[in-house]
């Protein structure tokens, strides 16, 4: 019988993400070298590492990998690729280089890890890179993603850090990805919800960023294993600024709602509150919706801020292109992060 990827995880996708609170507390005492050219490391973290080469470019470089989150060996190496090309993209950047970073039991079949690797190549060209190579361990949990390097001008990449009071907040796909994926292991599987997760799981982030770009947006993040409160508290403490998100605007992929009113939550979850709970107001938000704001995100979609006053256009330039988008609040002055 061929073998379930998900049978050998103990959770799958970016919610096997290490707590990012406890990633802070072991990151708070590290202190890179200095060095002119770094222009975004770890302090603070962003989606990726940003090295300037010259005055007209700079390296964009991430990492991503994770435990199968499907059964389907293609679909895993398209969403693990999908989730990593997207913090290039996250940071304005374009891809150009990936290596693979794999580790899988010797019990799985070639055929198995052909897909993987298959479909991983296929993403990355789709996104304009070359998968190079990579490095592959023998491993019980099975896990796979990329190590991607790409390129942007120096003083036009992205951050978290450029939110500002009068801003609108704006979301490119739904969320409940972590919700459905746990309902469906548990024997509640909703076809329609999983088929659109999977759609987005695999849907670049590109087109929405070079949409995107005419625009100078302020700051930029895909919401991914922290959830859209974590990531949105990432975003107001390093801008500076109170981040008001309105409940009744958040998108949600089908089903997801409902999974989170009958009690499912992912891991991650939990592990999401503990990070950014002490730093969210949620007053009279009802309880599915925060378990929706919380819920850990793979492959997610960008969360964006930019000026109000643009707010209009850049709706009508993703209507334009049949991309999504959704307004889900707003930048003030202030601290800390509030679902209304």
């Amino acid at each position: 019988m061929a073998v379930k990827l998900t049978d050998l995880t103990q959770s799958g996708g970016c919610a096997a993400k290490y707590s990012a609170a406890r990633l802070e507390e072991l990151l708070g005492g590290f202190v890179p070298a200095e060095a002119a050219n770094l222009l975004v490391g770890l302090a603070p973290a962003d989606d990726a590492a940003v090295y300037r080469l010259d005055d007209e470019r700079a390296l964009v470089f991430t990492l991503d990998f994770f435990p199968p989150l499907v059964d389907d060996p293609a679909l895993f190496g398209r969403i693990a690729a999908t989730n990593a090309l997207n913090d290039v993209f996250a940071m304005g950047g374009v891809p150009l280089l990936a290596l693979s970073i794999a580790a899988f039991p010797e019990s799985l079949p070639n055929e198995t890890l052909a897909a993987i690797f298959g479909a991983a190549d296929e993403q990355v060209r789709a996104a304009g890179g070359i998968l190079a190579g990579g490095h592959t361990l023998r491993d019980d949990e099975p896990k796979y993603g990329l190590a991607v390097v790409g390129t942007v001008h120096p003083e036009g990449f992205w951050s978290k850090a450029g939110a500002r009071p009068g801003d609108a907040l704006f979301l490119t796909k739904p969320l409940g990805t972590g919700l459905l994926l746990h309902a469906a292991r548990q024997g509640r599987r909703d076809e329609a919800g999983l088929a659109e997760a999977y759609a987005t799981m695999t849907e670049l982030n590109g087109d929405a960023a070079d949409a995107l770009r005419p625009f100078s947006p302020g700051a930029v993040t895909d919401v991914t294993g922290f959830g859209l409160l974590g990531h949105a508290h990432e975003v107001a403490e390093r801008s500076g600024v109170h981040v008001v998100l309105d409940a009744a605007a958040l998108p949600s992929l089908t089903g997801a709602v409902e999974a989170a009113a009958a009690g499912i939550r992912t891991g991650g979850d939990r592990r999401n509150r503990d990070f950014a709970e002490p730093h969210v107001e949620a007053v009279g938000v009802a309880d599915e919706v925060l378990a929706l704001a919380y819920d850990p995100q793979t492959a997610g979609g960008l969360l964006v801020s930019l000026p109000a006053a643009k707010a209009a256009v850049l709706q009508a330039a993703f209507t334009a292109r049949k991309l999504s988008l959704w307004r889900i609040g707003d930048v003030e002055e202030g601290q800390g992060v509030e679902l209304r």
